[in-house]
């Protein structure tokens, strides 16, 4: 690759790289203070603290992560599916107010109205362009779902650690899935992701961030809608 095509693609792909960077940096940051957290309970229980690789395998670290992340894809398959029939007045993250539902094959070049560009499964007329056109919010909720499991997995193996440090009995999958610690773990994170859509919806009605996409123009008023800057 030359260096005006890498210049190019650093450039044309500035937005995924940077916050994948910024996801590394941060996981890296929580595996070295959840190393430190894990290793000062260990010492309090008088139990022998782990080295940082074999915290990096624990389930303790493991559940840490994937409960975020399974609240993170809930909240993006939710506002997917949601902004599809759901409507704010006056905000750039909501669609115009005419145009709630699925919109017409026309509005979305679908069959017949798919043009030279459009993605070949866009004009197909069959199931593979009903699949595609549900393909972004189909793959949010498999993620979802997918992480929510990987939750109660290395949840429950990391609560029978802490039953077991406290010479308590463990527990199984299914009986670990109606505790109040796996439902904790969820509905914590659930109820932040709900809040800060609805702040994000309801904010930029009225507040504006010059050049951003997901705020209107900042001389726009407040009741345009479906209008990014």
């Amino acid at each position: 690759m030359t260096a005006p095509a890498k210049r190019r693609f650093w450039h044309d792909n500035s937005l995924t790289l940077a916050f994948g960077a910024g996801f590394l940096l941060v996981l890296a940051g929580q595996a070295v203070a959840g190393h430190a957290e894990f290793n000062e309970a260990l010492a309090v229980d008088g139990l022998q603290p782990l080295a940082f690789g074999e915290y990096l395998m624990s389930s303790d670290f493991a559940v840490d992560v994937t409960e975020n992340w399974q609240s993170e894809f809930l909240q993006f398959f939710l506002y997917i599916f949601g902004t599809v029939y759901l409507l704010q007045r006056g905000s750039p993250e909501s669609k115009e107010l005419h145009k709630a539902g699925p919109e017409s094959e026309r509005d979305q070049r679908m069959g017949g109205h798919a043009r030279a560009d459009s993605p070949r499964w866009a004009g197909t007329g069959d199931w593979r362009q009903h699949l595609y056109a549900r393909s972004l919010g189909t793959v949010m909720a498999v993620l979802f779902l997918l992480s929510w499991f990987a939750q109660s997995v290395t949840g429950v193996a990391a609560y029978d650690e802490q039953q077991l440090r406290q010479l308590q009995d463990p527990v199984g999958w299914g009986a670990y899935l109606a505790s109040a610690d796996f439902w904790n773990r969820s509905l914590q994170n659930w109820q932040s992701e709900l809040l800060a859509v609805a702040a994000m919806a309801i904010l930029s009605v009225y507040l504006r961030q010059r050049g951003s996409p997901e705020s209107k123009p900042v001389g726009a008023p407040h009741t345009a809608t479906g209008v990014e800057g």
